[in-house]
């Protein structure tokens, strides 16, 4: 009779175990989100974490906490998010850098299989562009000019860099001199006092310079063009075609998060990217929406961690 007992506490506890479950996640959430932003404030990751973060709070009812923890090139707040628990209030907002790190960066304290997407949001090209004063007319004549140059980026081992070196190297088949910055303004600041020759930026840093007249973007590494810079012609119009890089924002949590929350955070993230006001407020600074669920979320960012492993290969570049 004790043994018949002890099992059926066992079979009791399990059971109410497996209902339990169901009913956190449905519960979820109640207490405050934190979105890690794994860059500075004012870059493309915080940009768009606090936008999604104000209308998140809004349909949740719950506060959705900004916090920006920036350094070694995202894998800071990255590695942050995936060692805290697997609740769904810690999540990590971030960009590109997080698959291009997986090859680039190899003891950086975690991988890729330590978080899962939740949703990705947004994609914007990188722009190559110039000082107005410069002679080439496009992107053609720029690197077919016989002379070595130099160009600037937000710092060694971003996207943008990355995606430039293995274009000059790779396709364009040039000489180039990578001049890094501790970020997008002073690259830009640099562009526009033409102390450097170009500046290779993923686009929402550069709009506004570009439609100043302060530079002039020559070439986006897209399939078409973008209505924030109608102007600026894509790498393949200018004779390079499947020439795609850039960045995105995506939010992930730690790989252990159940599934029903992911669901939810997903379900809401992409009904805020349905809004014509978001769609809007990214639109206008260069931002594309992406609006996938967790499976194709999922599946994208494995497959931009092998298409920026080939370029960083190609080009030799480690962070080690």
């Amino acid at each position: 009779m004790p043994t018949f007992r002890a099992a059926l506490c066992v079979l009791l506890a399990a059971t109410l175990t497996a209902v339990a479950r169901p009913a956190s996640a449905q519960s979820y959430p109640t207490q405050t989100i934190t979105f890690q932003v794994a860059f500075a404030a004012g870059g493309i990751a915080d940009v768009v974490a606090r936008l999604i973060g104000q209308k998140l709070s809004e349909r949740l009812g719950q506060t959705v906490v900004v916090e920006n923890r920036g350094g070694a090139g995202g894998n800071l707040a990255a590695r942050s998010v995936s060692g805290a628990p697997s609740d769904g209030y810690t999540i990590l907002a971030t960009t590109t850098s997080l698959a291009v790190n997986e090859t680039a960066t190899r003891n950086k304290g975690f991988s890729a299989d330590d978080l899962r997407a939740i949703a990705i949001v947004a994609f914007s090209p990188d722009v190559l562009a110039i000082h107005p004063s410069n002679p080439a007319k496009d992107l053609r004549a720029f690197v077919k000019s016989g002379r070595s140059f130099t160009y600037g980026s937000a710092g060694v081992g971003t996207g943008p860099h990355i995606g430039a070196e293995y274009f000059f190297r790779e396709v364009a088949k040039v000489q180039a001199v990578h001049v890094p910055f501790t970020g997008g303004a002073p690259a830009v600041a640099a562009a526009v006092g033409n102390h450097v020759d170009a500046i290779v930026l993923t686009l929402p840093t550069v709009v506004p310079p570009i439609t100043q007249g302060l530079l002039r973007g020559i070439g986006l590494a897209s399939a078409t063009r973008n209505s924030a810079v109608p102007d600026v012609p894509t790498y393949g119009e200018m004779g390079f075609p499947n020439v795609y890089s850039g960045s995105w924002v995506g939010f992930f949590a730690p790989a252990k998060t159940p599934d029903a929350i992911v669901a939810k955070l997903n379900a809401e993230i992409n009904g805020i990217m349905r809004e014509p006001e978001a769609q809007q407020k990214l639109k206008t600074i260069g931002f594309g929406v992406m609006i996938k669920p967790v499976g194709e979320a999922s599946e994208y960012f494995r497959s931009e961690i092998a298409t920026w492993g080939q370029m960083i290969r190609a080009i030799g570049y480690s962070s080690d």
